[in-house]
Protein backbone atom coordinates (compact mmCIF):
# COMPACT_ATOMS: atom_id res chain seq x y z
CA UNK A 1 0.00 0.00 0.00
CA UNK A 2 1.48 3.51 -0.95
CA UNK A 3 2.31 5.73 2.38
CA UNK A 4 0.20 8.73 2.60
CA UNK A 5 2.82 11.55 2.00
CA UNK A 6 3.80 14.89 3.66
CA UNK A 7 2.96 18.04 2.62
CA UNK A 8 5.91 19.58 0.96
CA UNK A 9 7.67 22.70 2.76
CA UNK A 10 10.33 24.09 0.39
CA UNK A 11 13.00 26.27 2.06
CA UNK A 12 16.45 28.39 0.72
CA UNK A 13 18.32 28.16 2.75
CA UNK A 14 17.69 24.54 4.33
CA UNK A 15 15.77 25.09 6.97
CA UNK A 16 14.43 22.08 9.46
CA UNK A 17 10.44 21.35 9.45
CA UNK A 18 9.19 22.86 12.63
CA UNK A 19 8.86 20.52 15.39
CA UNK A 20 6.48 21.07 18.36
CA UNK A 21 7.95 23.29 20.86
CA UNK A 22 7.11 24.73 24.19
CA UNK A 23 6.54 28.35 22.66
CA UNK A 24 3.59 29.40 20.44
CA UNK A 25 4.06 29.65 16.78
CA UNK A 26 2.01 32.26 14.92
CA UNK A 27 1.97 33.12 11.49
CA UNK A 28 0.74 36.73 10.77
CA UNK A 29 -0.14 37.50 6.83
CA UNK A 30 -0.10 41.48 6.57
CA UNK A 31 -1.78 43.19 3.68
CA UNK A 32 -4.75 45.78 2.85
CA UNK A 33 -7.55 43.06 2.38
CA UNK A 34 -9.06 45.22 -0.40
CA UNK A 35 -10.81 42.72 -0.34
CA UNK A 36 -9.62 40.02 1.65
CA UNK A 37 -9.92 36.76 -1.32
CA UNK A 38 -9.72 33.24 -1.91
CA UNK A 39 -5.87 33.49 -2.17
CA UNK A 40 -4.97 35.12 0.77
CA UNK A 41 -7.30 32.24 2.79
CA UNK A 42 -5.49 29.71 1.08
CA UNK A 43 -2.10 31.15 1.62
CA UNK A 44 -2.62 31.50 5.29
CA UNK A 45 -4.26 27.85 5.19
CA UNK A 46 -1.06 26.63 3.69
CA UNK A 47 1.06 28.01 6.00
CA UNK A 48 -0.77 26.98 8.67
CA UNK A 49 -0.60 23.57 8.07
CA UNK A 50 2.33 23.09 6.26
CA UNK A 51 4.66 24.53 8.95
CA UNK A 52 2.11 23.24 12.10
CA UNK A 53 1.62 26.75 13.58
CA UNK A 54 -0.85 27.59 16.43
CA UNK A 55 -2.12 30.46 14.67
CA UNK A 56 -2.56 32.80 11.76
CA UNK A 57 -3.47 36.16 11.84
CA UNK A 58 -4.69 38.36 9.24
CA UNK A 59 -2.90 41.89 9.65
CA UNK A 60 -4.76 44.53 8.09
CA UNK A 61 -2.66 47.71 7.65
CA UNK A 62 -4.38 51.08 8.21
CA UNK A 63 -1.74 53.05 5.78
CA UNK A 64 1.36 51.61 3.76
CA UNK A 65 4.93 53.05 4.53
CA UNK A 66 5.33 52.08 0.92
CA UNK A 67 6.25 55.07 -1.87
CA UNK A 68 3.58 53.42 -3.96
CA UNK A 69 0.64 54.02 -1.79
CA UNK A 70 -2.32 52.14 -2.09
CA UNK A 71 -5.91 53.79 -1.96
CA UNK A 72 -7.51 51.77 0.53
CA UNK A 73 -11.61 52.09 1.76
CA UNK A 74 -11.98 52.74 5.54
CA UNK A 75 -10.78 49.72 7.58
CA UNK A 76 -14.16 49.17 9.07
CA UNK A 77 -14.85 47.57 5.77
CA UNK A 78 -12.13 45.54 5.40
CA UNK A 79 -12.55 44.51 9.11
CA UNK A 80 -16.48 43.65 8.00
CA UNK A 81 -15.01 41.40 5.43
CA UNK A 82 -12.30 39.59 7.15
CA UNK A 83 -14.54 38.69 9.95
CA UNK A 84 -17.24 36.87 7.60
CA UNK A 85 -14.23 35.53 5.81
CA UNK A 86 -12.71 33.77 8.67
CA UNK A 87 -16.24 32.94 10.34
CA UNK A 88 -15.64 29.30 10.19
CA UNK A 89 -12.20 28.99 9.90
CA UNK A 90 -10.75 28.52 13.69
CA UNK A 91 -7.02 28.44 12.91
CA UNK A 92 -7.02 31.71 11.19
CA UNK A 93 -7.91 35.09 13.09
CA UNK A 94 -7.67 39.23 12.88
CA UNK A 95 -4.62 41.42 14.09
CA UNK A 96 -5.97 44.81 14.58
CA UNK A 97 -2.78 46.48 15.89
CA UNK A 98 -1.84 48.46 12.95
CA UNK A 99 -5.58 49.71 12.51
CA UNK A 100 -5.80 50.50 16.54
CA UNK A 101 -2.44 52.50 15.73
CA UNK A 102 -3.23 54.50 12.71
CA UNK A 103 -1.06 56.39 10.49
CA UNK A 104 1.73 54.39 8.53
CA UNK A 105 3.16 51.16 9.89
CA UNK A 106 6.19 49.41 9.22
CA UNK A 107 6.48 46.30 9.49
CA UNK A 108 9.55 46.71 12.21
CA UNK A 109 7.64 48.76 14.48
CA UNK A 110 4.30 46.69 14.09
CA UNK A 111 6.70 43.24 15.08
CA UNK A 112 8.68 44.93 18.03
CA UNK A 113 5.29 45.53 19.64
CA UNK A 114 3.73 42.30 19.30
CA UNK A 115 7.10 40.58 20.46
CA UNK A 116 7.47 42.52 23.41
CA UNK A 117 3.45 41.79 24.24
CA UNK A 118 4.12 38.32 23.44
CA UNK A 119 7.13 37.42 24.52
CA UNK A 120 6.34 33.76 24.76
CA UNK A 121 5.40 33.80 20.93
CA UNK A 122 7.36 33.41 17.63
CA UNK A 123 6.54 34.80 14.94
CA UNK A 124 6.60 33.63 11.58
CA UNK A 125 5.93 36.66 9.11
CA UNK A 126 4.90 35.98 5.48
CA UNK A 127 5.65 37.15 2.62
CA UNK A 128 4.79 36.46 -1.42
CA UNK A 129 7.46 35.71 -3.68
CA UNK A 130 7.26 39.40 -5.24
CA UNK A 131 8.24 40.85 -2.24
CA UNK A 132 11.44 39.43 -2.11
CA UNK A 133 13.22 41.78 -4.20
CA UNK A 134 12.35 44.90 -2.03
CA UNK A 135 13.49 43.11 1.18
CA UNK A 136 16.75 45.62 1.04
CA UNK A 137 14.07 48.51 0.82
CA UNK A 138 12.55 47.86 4.18
CA UNK A 139 12.83 49.27 7.16
CA UNK A 140 15.10 48.23 9.58
CA UNK A 141 15.32 45.16 7.99
CA UNK A 142 18.43 43.03 9.58
CA UNK A 143 16.47 44.20 12.90
CA UNK A 144 13.18 42.73 11.98
CA UNK A 145 15.02 39.51 10.88
CA UNK A 146 16.07 39.15 14.68
CA UNK A 147 12.24 39.00 15.78
CA UNK A 148 10.74 37.20 13.10
CA UNK A 149 11.13 34.29 11.14
CA UNK A 150 10.23 34.98 7.03
CA UNK A 151 8.16 32.77 5.12
CA UNK A 152 8.07 32.45 1.47
CA UNK A 153 5.15 32.04 -0.67
CA UNK A 154 5.33 31.28 -4.71
CA UNK A 155 3.76 33.77 -6.85
CA UNK A 156 3.91 33.36 -10.77
CA UNK A 157 7.01 34.43 -12.55
CA UNK A 158 9.24 35.40 -9.25
CA UNK A 159 11.73 32.62 -8.29
CA UNK A 160 12.33 31.20 -4.96
CA UNK A 161 15.53 32.21 -4.33
CA UNK A 162 16.89 34.42 -1.67
CA UNK A 163 19.97 35.54 -0.27
CA UNK A 164 17.98 35.92 3.84
CA UNK A 165 17.02 33.47 5.71
CA UNK A 166 13.36 32.53 4.13
CA UNK A 167 11.64 28.96 4.91
CA UNK A 168 9.31 28.92 1.31
CA UNK A 169 6.16 27.55 1.28
CA UNK A 170 4.36 25.76 -1.81
CA UNK A 171 1.35 26.74 -2.69
CA UNK A 172 -0.80 26.86 -5.56
CA UNK A 173 0.43 29.99 -7.95
CA UNK A 174 -1.88 32.38 -7.94
CA UNK A 175 -2.51 34.88 -9.79
CA UNK A 176 -5.35 37.13 -8.11
CA UNK A 177 -5.65 40.27 -6.57
CA UNK A 178 -7.52 42.61 -4.75
CA UNK A 179 -7.14 45.02 -7.61
CA UNK A 180 -8.36 42.23 -10.36
CA UNK A 181 -12.11 42.04 -8.02
CA UNK A 182 -12.16 45.75 -7.55
CA UNK A 183 -11.80 46.13 -11.57
CA UNK A 184 -14.55 43.23 -12.02
CA UNK A 185 -17.03 44.93 -9.76
CA UNK A 186 -16.43 48.15 -10.84
CA UNK A 187 -17.03 46.72 -14.65
CA UNK A 188 -20.38 45.18 -13.28
CA UNK A 189 -18.41 41.57 -13.99
CA UNK A 190 -19.26 38.03 -11.86
CA UNK A 191 -16.58 37.80 -9.21
CA UNK A 192 -17.72 34.44 -8.22
CA UNK A 193 -15.55 31.90 -6.56
CA UNK A 194 -12.91 34.47 -6.35
CA UNK A 195 -13.81 35.00 -2.68
CA UNK A 196 -16.03 33.92 0.02
CA UNK A 197 -19.96 34.71 -1.13
CA UNK A 198 -20.42 36.34 2.35
CA UNK A 199 -17.70 38.57 1.07
CA UNK A 200 -19.20 38.98 -2.42
CA UNK A 201 -22.78 39.46 -0.58
CA UNK A 202 -21.18 42.29 1.73
CA UNK A 203 -19.75 44.03 -1.25
CA UNK A 204 -22.42 43.89 -3.34
CA UNK A 205 -24.83 44.74 0.08
CA UNK A 206 -22.58 48.18 0.68
CA UNK A 207 -21.90 49.38 -3.13
CA UNK A 208 -18.25 49.06 -2.52
CA UNK A 209 -16.03 49.60 -5.11
CA UNK A 210 -18.58 49.90 -7.59
CA UNK A 211 -16.53 53.85 -8.55
CA UNK A 212 -12.88 52.18 -8.62
CA UNK A 213 -11.56 53.71 -11.64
Amino acid sequence: MESKGRCQVLTQPQVEPLEKQSRRQVGILGGNFNPVHNAHLIIADQVYHQLGLDKIYLMPSNESPHVDEKKTISANFRLDMLALALSDAEHLEIETIEIERTGKSYTYDTMKALTQQNPETDYYFIIGGDMVDYLPKWHRLEELLDLVQLVGVRRPNYPIESSYPIIWVDVPLMDLSSSYIRKKVAEGCSINYLLPQSVINYIHEKGLYVDEP
